[in-house]
């Protein structure tokens, strides 16, 4: 069966997302906190304009006299009769770290700019996951919980909740989490759950590297860590349900907070587009079992 060719954002649009993008950018590296519409206008102006990217939000409240929302995005490209494997991927669930928000958002720009990479993921995008934290520039939510210590554990903050429904009704192929870390002095990940985890981190260290110095320490963050891979990881983090069989694969990637923001968003693209990249082989050999 013939594939319909993807066609790319088109360029007008384009030019709009990107000077959305590069007013957020010079705004964040100046150390401003934007309104959460005004952060996410690349994502916005995006989802107006592209076929394939789609935007709402998990719910909305009212967090210290401001509304706030979980905001949700859906990337997918028309595909003929093949399954879509379903990744997620999530940034800022930690308030203080705004390098995976844009690094996310400059992906996903790239990607509609070059649909082929995307043909067969159906992604679901959580740049804000801690939004009241993000506002308020802290690593805790307003409540004063470290949210990525709260999951699975019948946790209160409706943040966890909301994602914790999220990870049960998708069930994804993949869960992708974006960090920074302002005690390491290169980029580095963790790999969690399936066997495939390891077989992509190694690839998304190594283009991120285009961008980022790689942490090789033996020890990061507590953990033995071997090139800049680490295979353990604290209790209670964003991760799939205990419950979900099969499991998927899990993967952490951290920048280095005190570098560059400029290039640690870069890094983030780059090891998120070879996840994907390195993933499709997967995807057609197992298409051929």
């Amino acid at each position: 069966m013939l594939i319909k060719k993807e066609r790319p954002l088109h360029s007008r649009a384009g030019a709009l997302v990107r000077l959305a993008t590069a007013r957020v950018h010079a705004q964040v590296a100046d150390g401003g906190r934007l309104p959460l519409r005004e952060l996410l206008s690349p994502l916005y102006t995006q989802a107006l304009h592209s076929q394939r990217l789609r935007a709402d939000a998990l719910s909305v409240w009212e967090s210290q006299g401001e509304t706030v929302w979980l905001p949700r995005f859906r990337f997918h490209t028309p595909q003929a009769s093949k399954e879509r494997h379903k990744v997620g991927i999530f940034a800022g669930i930690h308030g203080d770290e705004p390098a995976g928000i844009l690094g996310l958002m400059d992906f996903i720009q790239e990607l509609d700019e070059m649909p082929e990479i995307g043909r067969h993921f159906e992604l679901y995008l959580y740049p804000v996951c801690n939004p009241g934290g993000y506002l308020a520039g802290t690593r805790v939510s307003p409540s004063g919980k470290d949210l990525n210590r709260e999951f699975w554990r019948g946790s209160a903050q409706k943040e966890v909740q909301l994602l914790e429904r999220e990870l049960l009704s998708r069930q994804f192929d993949g869960i992708i989490s974006l960090h920074s870390d302002d005690t390491s002095p290169g980029f580095y990940g963790f790999a969690r759950g399936a066997v495939l985890s390891r077989q992509l981190l190694a690839p998304a260290l190594s283009a991120a590297e285009q961008a980022q110095p790689r942490d090789t320490r033996p020890f990061i963050d507590g953990f033995r860590a071997v090139n800049g891979m680490v295979h353990d990881s604290y209790d209670g983090i964003l991760c799939a349900a205990p419950t979900q069989i099969p499991q998927p694969f899990e993967l952490i990637l951290e920048s280095p907070a005190l570098a560059p923001l400029a290039n640690q968003r870069n890094a983030f693209r780059l090891a998120l587009k070879a996840i994907l990249q390195e993933y499709s082989p997967f995807i057609a050999y197992g298409a051929n079992l």
